[in-house]
């Protein structure tokens, strides 16, 4: 049997939906003493660092599925493994998944600190009672633990622990930064963080860690770029480090911070591209008798329809909707939340008037804070003027949120230019809602017959 291998050391068994990963997952699952499960076990040992890395990999993916020793045994069989890469997938593998007195034996026998690192890394809330441990960064982690469950009055001891090791935990401890700001951000702690950072980026030892809590920063609250901006602006005039060019970049994803610090150096400005552009506008132009013999090939039932705005405004603007196109735009508009939903409910307003207005609010509000279809709903109340003015708490409270909207995309700077462009559409919508008193509503019109 040699696909296994072959899928391994080439990376296609890595590749997510790749039929290779496929077929070794499944054949993993149905037997786990089997013939694939077995090579695979093998795998972890080959004389390649690539192929035992990606073996390790895979294993720990497998693993998470279902409890499963032999993998464990595995990776605890490559803890002393002469390449680094291996060492850490082999530590996140045991110390994850292998049993919790397994993992603090280990911790107590080895010296390497990757391994060491990487044990209690995964140990979790468990590695809390490590603080008294030789290596900074096994007490750097075992500090976050503790400071995650800690009251309030013991916060301030916590953090001067951390900042006291945080420089030589970096050395073994990825992400340093980062680990840092979750921890301060599931706490709720948005003013300590400012604080924090300019502590770190005021020693050059720490600077790079305070670049990187930063960035997370900036990733969580909405204001931090506005207020972190010129710290990093001053210590990267004086020296540039790749991770004060990041967190440059990722602080000019805000409009607001730009908008303040209009000088920003051009590395922030080219890597940090504004806006998704989510609400575009290329629709052919309709006439009313184009638009009439458009739906008229379309069914009753229609629920999506591209360029149901233009083709709707032009039949408004020539008069009446018929009874098809009437129940047509009905079910545009109320049959499925999405995008369909939220151009046509001005759309409806128009057709059937102010009494309508209240069920279409209810409709749309919901969605506001939704970043795969918010600002479709929030183009639709700016374009109902002053008549969504009852919707202005939802607009209001979406544009007063201090940190950002739940988001799910490729990378966190992805994620904050979603909740950068949803806010920039909420500030347009509640200007659009301002700008105009709410008119009078024309009284709905009777449907022509077809």
């Amino acid at each position: 049997m040699t696909w296994p291998d072959e899928a391994v050391a080439d990376g296609t068994a890595a590749t997510p939906a790749h039929p290779s990963r496929i077929a070794l997952f499944e054949a993993v699952r149905a037997d786990r003493t089997g013939p694939v499960a077995t090579r695979l076990l093998r795998l972890a040992h080959a004389d390649s660092p690539a192929v035992r890395r990606e073996a390790l990999g895979l294993l720990h993916s497998m693993a998470r599925e279902l409890p499963w020793e032999e993998a464990v045994n595995a990776a605890a069989a490559l803890l002393g493994d002469p390449d680094e890469g291996v060492r850490r997938r082999a530590a996140s593998l045991v110390g994850h998944l292998g049993r919790p007195d397994l993992v603090l034996a280990v911790l107590g026998e080895l010296t390497d600190p990757v391994v060491r690192t990487g044990l209690a890394g995964a140990l979790g809330p468990g590695a809390a009672h490590l603080t008294g441990d030789s290596l900074a960064s096994v007490r750097f982690l075992a500090h976050l633990e503790t400071l995650r469950a800690a009251p309030p009055p013991r916060w301030r001891s916590l953090d001067d622990a951390l900042l006291d090791d945080a420089q030589e935990a970096a050395h073994h401890l990825e992400d340093v930064g980062r680990l840092w700001g979750e921890a301060l951000y599931g706490l709720g702690r948005e003013h300590d963080t400012y604080a924090l950072v300019a502590r770190l980026l005021a020693d050059p030892g720490t600077r790079d860690i305070g670049a990187d809590l930063t960035r997370e920063a900036c990733h969580d609250w909405r204001n931090a770029p506005v207020r972190l901006l010129p710290s990093l602006l001053r210590h990267h005039s004086r020296r540039a480090t790749p991770a004060l060019d990041r967190a440059l970049a990722t602080a000019s994803i805000s409009e607001a911070a730009t908008r303040a610090h209009p000088a920003l150096p051009a590395v922030a400005r080219v890597t940090a591209p504004r806006g998704t552009g989510r609400v575009p506008s290329t629709a052919p132009a309709h006439d009313s008798t184009s638009a009439a013999a458009l739906l008229a090939d379309r069914p009753v039932g229609v629920t999506r329809l591209a360029h149901a705005s233009e083709i709707f405004d032009a039949l408004l603007d020539a008069g009446p909707l018929t009874f098809q196109q009437a129940a047509q735009l009905y079910n545009l508009t109320f049959r499925h939340p999405g995008r369909s939903q939220a151009e046509c409910a001005p759309l409806w307003l128009r057709h059937a008037g102010p009494s309508a207005l209240p069920r279409l609010l209810a409709l749309m509000t919901p969605h506001l804070a939704d970043y795969a279809v918010g600002e479709y709903y929030l183009a639709g109340l700016a374009r109902m003027g002053g008549r969504a003015r009852l919707a202005l708490p939802a607009v209001t409270a979406l544009i007063d949120r201090r940190t950002r909207i739940p988001v799910n995309d490729s990378t966190r700077d992805a994620e904050m230019r979603l909740d950068e462009s949803l806010l920039a559409a909420a500030l347009r919508t509640r200007r659009a809602i301002l700008a105009h008193p709410d008119p009078p509503a024309p009284a709905p019109q009777p449907p022509q017959a077809d």
